[in-house]
């Protein structure tokens, strides 16, 4: 006589892991930080912005902070931007805290000098949408 039940369960358990195989691919395409900021600069925090993904890094020597979105489908031109600025209350970003277009690559990188302050920052890739963290990442 056939189990249904135990079919079923065989059965579910196939399709998470067929479910897993599906999302660690996807997440294996999604470009790494690709050195935009120059030398010096290591990641301190990421960002996932839609079809892309924002780095925020810092480099020690200069006390910079630098932000760069890159696209997950790398040499596809993609709507995609990159925000930083020193912390404020208001939502109205200077020209010198963005950069935002159609890229193959990344938008970026986009620097502010946050010694002692805290950043508002963040991204969009494909999206008129961006996504920003404020009042962050305070030293």
């Amino acid at each position: 006589m056939l189990d249904l039940k135990r079919l079923g369960s065989v059965a579910a358990v196939i399709g998470l892991a067929a479910a897993g195989t599906i999302a660690a691919t996807g997440t294996a395409s999604a470009a790494s930080y690709n050195g935009a900021c120059g030398s010096g600069y290591g990641v301190i925090d990421t960002m996932d912005v839609g079809d892309g993904i924002a780095y925020l890094t810092y480099n020690s020597s200069s006390g910079k902070n630098c932000v760069v979105t890159l696209t997950d489908t790398q040499g596809t031109p993609t709507i995609l931007g990159a925000n930083l600025r020193l912390h404020r209350t208001d939502n109205v970003w200077k020209d010198s805290e963005y950069d935002n277009g159609t890229y193959k690559y990344y938008a970026g990188p986009v620097y502010a000098s946050a010694a002692g302050r805290c950043i508002d920052w963040g991204g969009h890739a494909a999206s008129n949408y961006t996504r920003i963290d404020y009042g962050v990442h305070c030293g």
